[in-house]
């Protein structure tokens, strides 16, 4: 029995951060694709299990030992997923992820639309990617843009608080000026003057 496997265990754990954050995003994602299609595949031997004992009214899964994998990517499919993955930005790794995972959660498909939806799901975060860069660019370009005609709007309409000219309603409860005359609807009656 040899001791170098109890021995390995004082060397450093590899560096995480020699690669790239791109080929992390690849390898997360690609590594989310695989166990969602060994799911799926797992999901679909245990429906034909129970649609067989069903059927025979035996169950033999106990002998049966976990096959392999049916379904795999052709190696074209491999390389397109791939380079669509490794142009997905690390911050939305996670929400791409998530996507997928309640996209797969709705529609339970078979192992052979996993990876046509893990692609949709791609495609989507890739055209967010792309709204967002272009939304961003917008305000970027609003920001540096000159604001000549908003400055001179400025300084025209300038408003000062203190100006004499401006009537408050303070000014015109305090002021104490004469009642205005009366107006009557009906014509004034007046006592002729005794001279």
């Amino acid at each position: 029995m040899s001791l170098i496997p109890w021995l390995r265990w004082s060397e450093a754990p590899p560096r995480l951060s020699s690669r790239s954050p791109a080929e992390m995003v690849l390898e997360t994602l690609m590594m989310e694709l695989a166990g969602q299609m060994r799911e799926a595949e797992r999901q679909k031997r245990e429906r034909n299990n129970t649609v067989r004992k069903i059927c025979t009214g035996v169950d033999y899964s106990w002998l049966a030992s976990t096959p392999r994998l049916t379904y795999d990517l052709s190696p074209g499919e491999r390389l397109q997923l791939e380079d669509v993955c490794a142009k997905i930005h690390p911050s939305y790794c996670g929400p791409a992820i998530l996507r997928f995972r309640q996209l797969l959660a709705e529609q339970e498909p078979e192992v052979q639309e996993v990876s046509r939806l893990f692609r949709t799901v791609l495609q989507e975060v890739l055209e967010r990617m792309k709204q967002e860069e272009e939304a961003h660019r917008l305000t970027r370009q609003w920001s540096l843009r000159p604001r000549g005609s908003l400055t001179t709007f400025k300084t025209r309409a300038r408003i000062s608080p203190f100006a004499s000219d401006i009537r408050t309603i303070s000014e015109d409860v305090e002021r104490v000026a004469p009642p205005p005359p009366r107006t009557w609807s009906m014509p004034e009656f007046r006592t002729p003057k005794a001279d």
